[in-house]
């Protein structure tokens, strides 16, 4: 039996006001062929009103740690739980994260066989309920095939060889923890971070598109512009990671082959949508990396992650 068959893995949910998908999440990740040892519930509570509860969890490998609202980081919060684990590999799933099968967690320790190798992350695909554009954004960023990245790909890849998402993440717990772990503030991109450094440390990052989660957000126009003034505001504040990486070319290759795509599929309609997502993503962005000359009152208004600048100092 090979090593990475062996390794122990604790898995990583920060929650707040659950749906059904948790409790669907929560009962695949029972059923894998590589079962968690510990299942980490960072979930997130309100002092000032009552709290919907999470649903009844009947597993022993279970532990809920209550995370004040205030208290609650992208990063701090991961880093805390992170914390917690001495197990062989850390998982990061988000609650609406739901694995399409029961070898979700096999197919993301596999690369492990590579000693190099010191995060893999999955494959997210869209529900039945999106649409051409979203199904194709899916596909450009979670292709089909696997892959590893390492240094020597980042100048062809630009800004995406540091590209990984705590959707649904692992990472080698040796290295995590030797590199410092998960960042302690961050509004956004704790997981590009740590997998920025991990790369430049001389480790790799392997994608397993044989492990896939169902995984969607329908956003408004305006929630485009927040989630993306957030991403800008996490580029500004982590230079030694992001710049001088390309990313705005990504995002102009983007929409230019899903207009294609919309184009040979004959869904002519939808193209206007496109230009107008793609309009408010670009503007956000480009607010974000300028945050810092942009008035408080501002700035908090864009952001997706409000409560993130009532504790910035």
């Amino acid at each position: 039996m090979e090593k990475w068959m062996d390794y122990s893995v604790d898995v990583l949910i920060p929650t707040y006001q659950c749906d059904e998908k948790f409790e669907s999440l929560i009962e695949m990740l029972q059923n894998q062929t590589i079962k968690p040892r510990k299942i980490y519930i960072l979930n997130t509570i309100e002092e000032d009103k009552e709290d919907k509860p999470l649903p009844d969890l009947p597993y022993d490998n279970i532990e809920i740690i209550p995370i004040k609202k205030s208290d609650f980081d992208h990063g701090g919060t991961r880093r805390y739980g992170a914390s917690l684990s001495d197990a062989d590999i850390l998982m990061c799933m988000t609650q609406d994260a739901v694995p399409a099968n029961e070898y979700l967690i096999e197919e993301l320790i596999k690369p492990y066989a590579d000693e190099y190798v010191s995060a893999t992350y999955g494959r997210q695909l869209a529900d039945r309920t999106a649409d051409s554009i979203e199904e194709f954004t899916r596909e450009f960023n979670y292709p089909k095939n696997s892959f590893i990245k390492s240094k020597l790909d980042v100048d062809r890849l630009g800004i995406k060889a540091y590209f990984c998402s705590n959707v649904c993440a692992t990472y080698r717990n040796r290295v995590y923890k030797n590199l410092g772990g998960f960042v302690k503030k961050t509004i956004f991109n704790e997981d590009m971070i740590m997998a920025g450094k991990m790369i430049e440390a001389g480790y790799k990052i392997a994608y397993c598109a044989d492990a896939k989660v169902y995984h969607f957000h329908r956003y408004s126009y305006l929630q485009q512009l927040s989630r993306n003034f957030d991403l800008g505001v996490s580029h500004n504040q982590y230079p030694d990671i992001f710049y001088g990486k390309k990313s705005e070319s990504e995002g102009i290759r983007l929409v230019k082959e899903t207009c294609q795509h919309l184009v040979d599929n004959k869904e002519y309609l939808l193209i206007p949508d496109l230009i107008m997502t793609s309009g408010f993503k670009f503007i956000g962005y480009q607010l974000g990396k300028r945050y810092h000359l942009l008035p408080k009152d501002l700035v908090v208004h864009l952001s997706m992650n409000k409560s993130y600048w009532e504790t910035d100092d």
